[in-house]
């Protein structure tokens, strides 16, 4: 099944530009989960919970070409964006608005910046004029390590790469300018508590 953006370019996931290179088993606790199941399995212990009501954002989509090999079954062969998609998930926290988006790399030692999009950065910026808390998780998978970066040092190092510097965010920079999130068990990505420190801090 093929799907393109609005512009009419065609969507190639993530994933599919990977080089094969053997993949790192998952913890025992966490086999088979992905940095989306966890973020979403953490949203829900913080629903059930009280704690906060945070979702991942549908992606609308505009099918065009559908076969029919059976009556009772049909396969989307061709579909589109509506719409470019700004970040991943939106919700509210404490009255707050919270939005942010998720990003994993293989490289264990920077963070490509090819990896946003500018709609993502101007969407990220515009939450955070507003009020709102924006920031993204980034996720070394090679070392299975999560950090809650604030918008603001993302768009930095993005206006950076603009000016014609880096085109990543070197894992120290990461480590010097976001925070640590340790893997739990319930929530399995408590970035959460990292928010309090945030509504502390401002």
């Amino acid at each position: 099944m093929a799907f393109h953006y609005p512009n009419g370019k065609r969507y190639v996931p993530a994933v599919a530009a990977l080089t094969s290179r053997p993949v790192k088993k998952a913890n025992y606790g966490n086999r088979g989960k992905s940095l989306e199941d966890d973020i979403n399995d953490s949203n829900e212990y913080y629903l059930a919970n009280g704690i906060a009501v945070i979702h991942k954002k549908p992606t609308p989509i505009q099918i065009v070409d559908v076969h029919y090999p059976k009556r009772s079954a049909a396969v989307i062969r061709e579909a589109y964006f509506k719409q470019a998609s700004t970040t991943d998930y939106n919700g509210v926290y404490k009255g707050k608005y919270v939005d942010f988006e998720a990003k994993e790399t293989q490289n264990p030692t920077s963070f490509p910046l090819k990896n946003f999009h500018e709609h993502q950065i101007k969407h990220m910026v515009a939450v955070s004029q507003q009020g709102g808390i924006s920031f993204v998780l980034l996720k070394f998978s090679a070392a299975d390590e999560i950090y809650l970066m604030d918008s603001h040092h993302l768009t930095g190092f993005w206006e950076r790469m603009l000016e014609g510097g880096r085109k990543s965010i070197s894992k120290e920079e990461v480590e010097a300018h976001s925070s640590f999130i340790p893997l739990g068990f319930q929530p399995r990505i408590d970035y959460i508590k990292i928010i309090d420190g945030i509504l502390t801090n401002k």
